[in-house]
């Protein structure tokens, strides 16, 4: 039976009910044994794990859909962590392992990659994992210039000369491969007739330790144990993904029992959540980022002296404080200063005078500015209430607009913003972020940002195999990138999670992908 029986009784409750995303939506029962009760938050069996326990686990918001090659978001991977796989995977070091390839082969003049697949794998269908199915997902995202497919920029070919095996041909050397094909579940492997089917976008089937058996929108999403997964049944039943954007209303939540782990936690919490018997906290460093980037297609934005201005006249020790209370940290460049790839950068102090200076330069007196944020992440509206004080005080005035984040990401898409405020999740390798953001051809270049010089440094980063010569390369995009203010960065934030003491071998991890196929729970 479920472990935490999520009923309408108790304040807690009734706030969660309406935390759920207003009226919630109808239940997509993917395998036809969900019932009313479980529809309405009751409890239900587990599946075939190592117990019938069901983890319930409340993340910021809903996914904007379940094809992991065709979302950004990361309310998405949270749950898809936990359904797919990909070829290989970070360990909690974030070095990359086998997953479904257990080993591979890299060729003398290193543009062909051999991988060699692990036996017996299924699909959470009871099909057969193949080489095919590889070759049908990578090719996928590149024929149909998907989500990832800038991963793919020197790939010539992906084949299957047999059944357990994959190869892969690179036009070029590509030391960070590896990383491409496996730092999210963007690259993960799926099955062909759930997509031709159109069934992924709400019941995905993929070989990983869980699969989704009921999708309630606004409200949940039911994952039940695989028996068959190839690393080992999971230890619990099931876990259910509920969406509770407000952090308070998650943190008492996890207090009272009624979930098991949560990441919406109010930061300013953490120094009382520390000595909480009833919680178990995890902080620790990410690698990942939070930036404004300004929209250089439109004027007076693709004036490098106005990006600068802008840059110069935020105060990201008041950002830091009102978002994160003092656990993250600031960082003018995307990279950690715990990360390898680490560079220094402190030109943009905080000088409204030099702001000043620079807007006058530029010929700009005064402008209005359209400021995209999103009500499914806090941080953003927050720091735009401070954002926008900033810049009243050098001539900007700032418009502020909050809708959900898949209109966020219509909005960003479509270029229908002067400046936006985001995050950027799972940073590994230098080029799984400065290519697609800052690269005059990256996926993610949403602001139109175009440097030849950058460009020659991104691509030559790409081919570099000795590691200091190409950690210099990076350091000079990185330095290039931040002086034209392509993105202005503000800070690192700090994972941070919390659980219940009853949940075993849960691990936080630094690049936040959610995993929870090795937990358990207590007796």
């Amino acid at each position: 039976m479920m472990r935490r029986i999520l009923t309408a009784t108790g304040a807690v409750a009734a706030v969660l009910a309406l935390a759920a995303c207003s009226g919630g939506g109808d239940a997509v029962d993917i395998d036809g044994s969900a019932d009313a009760t479980a529809a309405e938050g009751g409890g239900s069996d587990g599946g075939s794990g190592g117990s019938d326990d069901v983890l319930i686990a409340a993340i910021g918001g809903e996914p904007d859909q379940l094809d992991p090659h065709k979302s950004s978001a990361y309310f998405t991977f949270e749950v898809l962590e936990n359904v797919y796989d990909t070829l290989v995977e970070p360990d909690d070091d974030l070095k990359m392992q086998p997953a479904l390839a257990e080993s591979w082969d890299l060729s003398e003049d290193q543009l062909t990659w051999t991988f060699h697949l692990r036996d017996g794998v299924t699909f959470q269908d009871g099909s057969p994992f193949t080489s095919a199915d590889v070759v049908y997902s990578y090719n996928r995202i590149i024929d149909e210039d998907l989500s990832p497919a800038w991963r793919f920029s020197a790939v010539e070919s992906v084949e299957a000369p047999d059944d357990d095996t994959v190869v892969i041909t690179v036009s070029q050397p590509t030391p960070n491969l590896l990383s491409s094909l496996g730092s999210y579940k963007g690259l993960a492997i799926v099955k062909e007739d759930n997509v031709t089917s159109g069934d992924i976008t709400t019941a995905p089937i993929g070989t990983g330790p869980f699969s989704l058996t009921e999708y309630v929108s606004g409200d949940h999403i039911t994952l039940e144990a695989n028996p068959d997964y190839w690393g080992g049944a999971p230890k619990i039943g099931g876990v259910r993904f509920t969406f509770i954007s407000e952090p308070a209303t998650a943190l008492a939540a996890l207090r009272s029992g009624e979930i098991d782990w949560t990441d919406t936690i109010p930061p300013q919490q953490v120094d009382t959540l520390e000595g909480d018997a009833d919680v178990t906290l995890g902080v620790g460093p990410s690698n990942d980022y939070w930036y404004l980037a300004l929209n250089q297609h439109r004027e007076p934005w693709n004036d490098v002296r106005v990006r600068q201005a802008v840059a110069y006249a935020i105060d990201r020790d008041s950002i830091l404080q009102a978002t994160s209370y003092g656990t993250a940290v600031a960082n003018q460049l995307a990279i950690p200063e715990t990360s390898g790839w680490f560079t220094a950068y402190d030109t943009y102090s905080y000088d409204p005078d030099k702001a000043r200076e620079l807007l006058a330069e530029a010929g700009v007196t005064s402008a209005t500015i359209d400021m995209l944020a999103t009500s499914d992440y806090p941080e953003t509206s927050t720091a735009s209430q401070i954002i926008a004080a900033n810049l009243a005080d050098v001539g900007i005035t700032m418009n502020i607009r909050t809708p959900d984040f898949a209109t966020w990401l219509d909005e960003q898409n479509t270029g229908n913003f002067d400046m936006l405020m985001m995050s950027w999740i799972g940073n590994l390798d230098p080029d799984d972020f400065y290519y697609s953001q800052h690269h005059s051809g990256g996926g993610s270049n949403a602001q139109g940002y175009s440097n030849p010089e950058v460009d020659a440094l991104l691509d030559a980063g790409r081919t570099e195999t000795d590691e200091a010569a190409r950690k210099d390369i990076y350091a000079q995009a990185a330095t290039k990138i931040a002086d034209d203010a392509s993105y202005i960065y503000l800070y690192n934030p700090a994972v941070i999670q919390a659980w219940s003491p009853d949940l075993v071998d849960y691990v936080a991890r630094g690049d936040k992908a959610i995993r929870f196929r090795g937990v358990s729970f207590a007796q």
